[in-house]
């Protein structure tokens, strides 16, 4: 099979459930060479290095032309300029340090820290409602209210407005992850028109809380100014875009993933039961085993790079294999093996370099509780389909539907 077929087979629906023998054809070589100018790295190191190099550009401008769009998640609203997602320094550093003021170290160190009540709480609610079922698509009924009602409550999204957010949140993710023979025209049109309520309202809320500040993160960015400054309207909006869609898709299939891949290791999913400490090291082995993301597409050189006697010339479209070189076996002992007690997991779940995912410590500590209460709650869950129908995207890799069945809910105290 030549390079150009294998990357087609990964980019194949009917392999999506199990690409990983795939990915292990592919780090034969380091450097696999697809059509249109496109090359493909696979390998743990030199991700790694490519991942830190300033060389590579993440800049939407400078995607090659003919850049396949349904392939890239792109979480750019229209009419507003590129998330810091998708710019290079020195434009991505300076707007990623105005978002990171409110969100994180060093300014706020405690922000996400101190949500974990609040999170707990979430997710007891969202377990109770499964009522007296003993059936649940975890996707529908937990993993996807899940982030975005977390998300409402960070920006400070007043909650009778949560249930709008769901909405356009839905309909904007579904336009992420087109169905096999859905018209791509009324895709469009849905995934526009829900982007164009969302940036309206989020306008409407920007200028409320511009004149009214609260302590929501969304009133933080309007209103802070720091040594870079005030972010402008427009900023914001983009930023805010960023975080509603970007960290929740993400986290959706962190949780779905983590919890498909739990009941197929009955054994850990007991352990977790007894030990609620084992969250954080089952979720760093879910981000190396079955990471929420399996390729960043939308990377460029601006300049030829050598890696491992291939020339990668200027100019060229770059894929980086995240997924595969998560299981490396130069950087990962027996790496298709799920093994929370492993040590130096230093995966590429969420990327590394200036691009890390900006949204990593939320999205850790979310995982850990909603798997943590999930283990605790569900008597006796098990799978309904063995592998589930999963969703089309190869870059967000993982189940659309995913059917658990259980004997009952046990209450919150036991």
């Amino acid at each position: 099979m030549t390079q150009e077929e294998l990357l087609r087979k990964i980019l194949d629906y009917d392999n999506r459930a199990d690409p990983y023998p795939l990915y292990a054809e592919l780090r034969r070589t380091p450097v696999a060479q697809g059509g249109d100018g496109l090359f493909a790295v696979s390998t743990y190191w030199e991700i790694k290095g490519l991942l830190h190099d300033p060389r590579v550009s993440s800049d939407s401008r400078n995607l090659s032309p003919g850049a396949d769009e349904d392939l890239l998640t792109n979480d750019d609203a229209p009419g507003l300029p590129p998330s810091f997602l998708r710019l290079d320094p020195p434009e991505h550093d300076r707007l990623r340090r105005m978002a990171t003021r409110p969100f994180g170290p060093p300014e706020s160190p405690r922000r996400i820290n101190d949500m974990r009540g609040e999170l707990a709480g979430i997710v007891s609610e969202l377990i109770d409602g499964f009522g007296d079922r003993k059936q649940i698509d975890l996707v529908e009924d937990f993993s996807y209210p899940f982030p975005v009602t977390v998300i409402c409550r960070l920006l400070g999204v007043p909650r009778e407005d949560e249930r709008l957010f769901h909405t356009w949140a839905d309909a904007i993710v579904s336009g992420l992850d087109p169905v096999p023979g859905q018209d791509p025209g009324e895709r469009r049109r849905v995934v526009q028109q829900a982007r164009t309520e969302l940036g309206t309202y989020l306008a409407g809320l920007i200028d409320r809380r511009g004149a009214a500040p609260d302590d929501g993160m969304l009133s933080s960015l309007v209103n802070q100014e720091g040594p870079d400054g005030r972010m402008s309207r427009v900023e914001v909006l983009s930023t805010a875009s960023l975080l509603l869609i970007a960290g929740h898709e993400t986290t959706v299939n962190l949780i779905t993933n983590g919890m498909l891949t739990l009941l197929r290791h009955p054994e850990v999913l007991e352990r977790l039961r007894a030990d609620p400490r084992l969250a954080a090291p089952i979720v760093e082995e879910l981000l190396r085993f079955e990471p929420p993301v399996h390729l960043l597409p939308q990377r460029t050189t601006l300049a030829d790079i050598d890696i491992c006697g291939t020339t990668i010339p200027k100019g060229s479209a770059l894929w980086l294999v995240l997924a595969a070189g998560n299981r490396d076996p130069r950087r990962f002992a027996d790496p298709d093996r799920f093994d929370p007690d492993r040590e130096d997991n230093q995966h590429l779940g969420f990327g590394s370099g200036i691009h890390i995912c900006f949204g990593a410590p939320l999205a850790r500590l979310e995982a850990q509780i909603a798997l943590t209460e999930l283990a605790r709650r569900l008597d006796h869950p098990r799978l309904v389909a063995d592998p589930p129908p999963y969703r089309s995207s190869a870059v967000l890799r993982g189940p659309r539907h995913l059917n658990i069945a259980f004997d009952g809910v046990r209450n919150r105290a036991g």
